[in-house]
């Protein structure tokens, strides 16, 4: 049977959700997706699982490839690897790589985030396909994708160029940048470079484009796009203290309006939304019925303090629901999971945050039986059998 309790949490605590509404940023980007990463709290999602032209943002996927690559030990840093006719063939951004070079594996990554080299993903790309062909790796990009979750994603190329059939969602570029940042952190920093000038030979080509680094509201990554037929579009991260935002924006008609967008969104993420903290660890919250234990009862609360993003103005209480499956059969572990606090704030999605078990509940002795059987019974009688438990 699923128990719950309604309770109101945190006195004091700032709620007024639907002050989030009131909030809401009104972005001119075709596509946008906005993520508080340590609540995974989703601050903004438009057309968020339209597949697009994403422009050179895919190059995120052969960098994620590449890290996995190189912990792997199927790649080293100091690996140098041949340049192909096909990677020298490639326009736009490059390295301006020939066939004559061979280039260290580092040398190529920072090629890729900083210069956006087309050239640079490519020979990493045949490095790495299973069967040596950029497209052969673009198969796999897709299927790697699909793997960590990426399910509007499908890949023609390594860099980007445009292609039929080459798209991706904001969303699933956000779920790309999460993963860069949580799953490869010794090689996150590399995002962060401002500048990368590889032997002198493309002077026109050693800025990052990324339009935010510079600007000291903590943006530490990822990267830009720009196509014709995909516009301006950046995936982009900044942190603030102990807060992270993940965004994603696409199709904006100009260079200028997407640094003017992406710094708005940074600042309307960091200034109009906190971390509240609802329940403290340890603090019980609730109390969940025992089955045959040597008590009846056992505290719920949460193994570490549960904190939520909410609107940085509002205040008041927050309503929250407990729910378990119960009563619950003895014998009971400190900590063990039993129960889940959920909250619904207005136009955010459900927040659902696990409790525990306050104490040790050992199983009842002879007297605890012969009590519990003697109340079934008593129910029965009463009730009739779609009464007992």
């Amino acid at each position: 049977m699923i128990s719950s309790l309604r309770l109101a949490m945190a006195a004091g605590l700032a709620v007024s959700l639907s002050a989030l509404s009131a909030a809401a940023f009104d972005t001119k980007a075709r596509a946008a997706y906005v993520l508080d990463a340590g609540t995974d709290t989703v601050l903004l999602s438009k057309n968020a699982d339209v597949p697009l032209p994403p422009a050179s943002m895919s190059k995120l996927m052969t960098l994620y490839v590449a890290f996995e690559a190189l912990r792997d030990g199927r790649l080293t840093l100091d690996e140098r690897l041949p340049v192909s006719e096909h990677a020298m063939s490639y326009k736009g951004s490059t390295m301006f790589l020939d066939t004559l070079d061979r280039v260290r594996v580092e040398d190529l990554l920072r090629g890729i985030i900083v210069l956006s080299g087309n050239d640079a993903c490519v020979v990493i790309a045949e490095a790495l396909s299973p069967d040596g062909t950029e497209a052969g790796f673009a198969r796999y990009m897709t299927k790697r994708g699909q793997d960590l979750g990426m399910t509007a994603s499908t890949f023609a190329n390594s860099n980007g160029w445009p292609a039929a059939g080459h798209r991706m969602s904001v969303h699933d570029l956000a779920v790309l940048a999460e993963r860069l940042i949580e799953d490869f952190p010794e090689y996150y920093p590399l995002f962060a470079e401002t500048k990368f000038e590889f032997d002198g030979r493309a002077p026109s080509n050693v800025r990052n484009r990324n339009p935010l680094l510079k600007l000291g509201i903590g943006a530490d990554g990822l990267k830009t796009g720009h196509t014709e037929e995909a516009g301006y579009g950046l995936v982009g991260s900044a942190q603030q203290g102990d807060r992270r935002v993940i965004f994603v924006v696409s199709g904006f008609d100009t260079e200028s309006g997407r640094a003017e967008e992406a710094e708005a969104l940074v600042n309307w993420s960091f200034r109009q939304f906190a971390k509240k903290t609802v329940a403290q660890e340890g603090v019980p919250i609730a109390e969940a019925e025992i089955w045959r234990g040597a008590e009846q009862s056992v505290g719920l609360v949460p193994a570490k303090d549960l904190e939520i993003l909410l609107p940085s103005l509002a205040g008041g209480t927050i309503e929250g629901e407990v729910v378990y499956a119960g009563p619950i059969e003895a014998p009971v572990s400190k900590g063990q999971r039993l129960a889940e606090l959920v909250l619904q704030p207005d136009d955010l999605p459900e927040v659902r945050l696990p409790l525990v078990a306050e104490s040790d509940v050992p199983a009842g002795g002879f007297a605890v039986r012969v009590k519990t059987a003697a109340e079934v019974l008593i129910k029965r009688f009463l009730t009739g059998p779609e009464g007992a438990l």
